[in-house]
């Protein structure tokens, strides 16, 4: 078992938690302050629900589902070819899977999510360092199976398995 991509998920775990706790300590106190104006806020959100907001106040439908994604993202990091230009799409496996469990942390101990970074220059939700980590690795591993990934390579490997 490679212990590399165990750390790497813990250390961004410990990264949004940490990003989270700040918030929680500093910003919700003061609730918003200005970084960059007309461009950033730090703006301190109890999110109950998942993107845009959807499904709030039905935790446990969302702890569930995220769960099912994320036991799903290991099965699938588990099940790639071993070689090397795979890697890349490891890396945005980890990173959503990082995201989610960043996120289901703050519901099973707070039963809300963090959000803190605002755009100001346009209208757009409120969001967190798992949330960044989740919308990199998807668009990550978009274009990884849009334009790098073989479809007949892992068609392959499936064939050595069975």
């Amino acid at each position: 078992m490679n212990v590399i991509p165990i750390i790497v998920t813990i250390g961004l775990i410990l990264l949004d938690q940490g990003t989270k706790l700040w918030a929680l300590s500093s910003l919700k106190p003061i609730h918003n302050t200005t970084v960059v104006e007309g461009f950033l806020d730090l703006t301190f959100v109890e999110n109950r629900g998942v993107a845009f907001g959807m499904f709030s106040g039905q935790r446990w439908f969302i702890l569930v589902l995220t769960g099912l994604i994320a036991g799903a993202l290991v099965y699938f990091y588990r099940t790639l070819p071993k070689k090397a230009e795979y890697t890349p799409v490891r890396v945005s496996l980890l990173l959503v899977l990082s995201g989610a469990i960043g996120n289901i942390i703050d519901r099973v101990f707070r039963g809300y999510v963090v959000d803190f970074f605002e755009f100001t220059f346009f209208d757009w939700p409120v969001f967190n360092v798992a949330d960044i980590y989740v919308v990199v690795g998807v668009i990550l591993l978009t274009f990884l199976i849009l334009f790098v990934v073989k479809d007949d390579e892992l068609s392959m490997k499936k064939k050595k398995d069975e």
